[in-house]
């Protein structure tokens, strides 16, 4: 059997190997999470995106999601991000000839900057959002931390949406009205809540349903995990000013007893999700959760295909309206998107 965990990328012949009916394929889908990069041998730009956006769902728009793709190699460290939105112009203005699709795919994006600088992310942002030629709606930045050394930190340290020069590049992002993608681990998700508060006006958009963690320490206890992350989950959804993304959880775990020579089906990525989708959504409501693809990262497992179509079951008991928003609408607003997409 072929092997769908190379880091060089996703094996297309084993994801192919199953094929779906397209389910509710007139339903408008905005995907508010996908990368596109060149790294590791794998090539994931516009061309392999468009592929999958003709899946047959009916994919009208899609928000790049900052991945450290295509940095410059030289000048100021702070400044070296400004290459990844130039990228992404390109990729967007490639979209918009129409020879990749009807999609409008990065229609916006959101970047990232050194948080650290504090107020002095004034003029870069400035700089990221003429260089998008207005695309530019916000910055992600990653604090996940865990004091265990099993779990990979992407922050120097701890708690640092509490540091005062994080605190003060959060108030230029909303006086400049650019939202904030937050990543952190379910641990921290309180920190989170906290940023919320000091900053109600500002659009906080948690992505992956703030990313329980599941292995290390961790591992074997996903039933404790649970539901110490469902607590914090309903304490982070008080604040109104935060959006939640529902996807990029595992699928397949170590102990799957099925059959490995296919990849997994909608049903089974929905019954696998169904506990921490179901949860958010009654937490956040509809109009506040956005389905998110984490294409290319979670291509290593499944096919774009499937996951729409995985992300139709998990929505099949709302009403119309709670679809459109949970699709299209909550991140038709926390990414202003009213005047891009046609």
């Amino acid at each position: 059997m072929a092997s769908n965990t190379g880091q060089s990328g996703p094996d297309n012949e084993w994801l192919a190997r199953l094929k779906e009916p397209i389910l509710e394929p007139d339903l408008a889908i905005i995907d508010p999470h996908h990368h596109l990069w060149l790294r590791n041998g794998y090539t994931y730009l516009m061309p392999e995106l468009a592929d999958d956006l003709a899946s047959g769902h009916n994919i009208v728009g899609t928000v790049f999601a900052e991945c450290h793709s295509m940095y410059k190699q030289d000048g100021p460290e702070a400044e070296r991000s400004l290459g990844e939105t130039a990228f992404v112009t390109g990729q967007a203005a490639m979209s918009e000839s129409g020879g990749f699709g009807s999609a409008q795919a990065c229609a916006v994006m959101f970047g990232n900057i050194d948080m650290t600088l504090g107020a002095g992310v004034e003029p870069l942002l400035e700089r990221h959002i003429t260089a998008s030629g207005g695309r530019f709606r916000g910055v992600r930045y990653s604090s996940g931390w865990d004091a265990d050394e099993r779990i990979r930190n992407v922050a120097p340290n701890a708690n640092m949406l509490a540091d005062n020069n994080v605190r003060d590049a959060a108030a230029v992002l909303n006086r400049l009205n650019l939202s904030l993608d937050s990543w952190v681990y379910h641990t921290q998700l309180d920190e989170v809540g906290a940023m919320a508060d000091a900053y109600p006006d500002l659009t906080i958009i948690l992505n992956h349903v703030g990313s329980p963690i599941l292995g290390g320490p961790y591992r074997g206890k996903s039933k404790e995990v649970f539901e110490d992350w469902r607590v914090r989950i309903q304490r982070v959804a008080e604040r109104p000013n935060v959006v939640v993304k529902l996807g990029a959880l595992p699928i397949r775990m170590g102990d799957f007893d099925g059959d490995r020579s296919l990849p997994p089906g909608s049903e089974e990525v929905a019954n696998v999700w169904r506990p921490w989708i179901e949860t958010c959504i009654d937490a956040f409501g509809p109009s506040r959760a956005m389905f998110e693809s984490n294409f290319p990262v979670h291509k290593r497992w499944v096919s774009y295909q499937v996951s729409w179509n995985a992300f139709k079951r998990l929505a099949e008991n709302a009403t119309d309206e709670e679809k459109k928003d949970m699709f299209a609408g909550a991140a038709m607003r926390a990414y202003r998107m009213e005047n891009v997409i046609r």
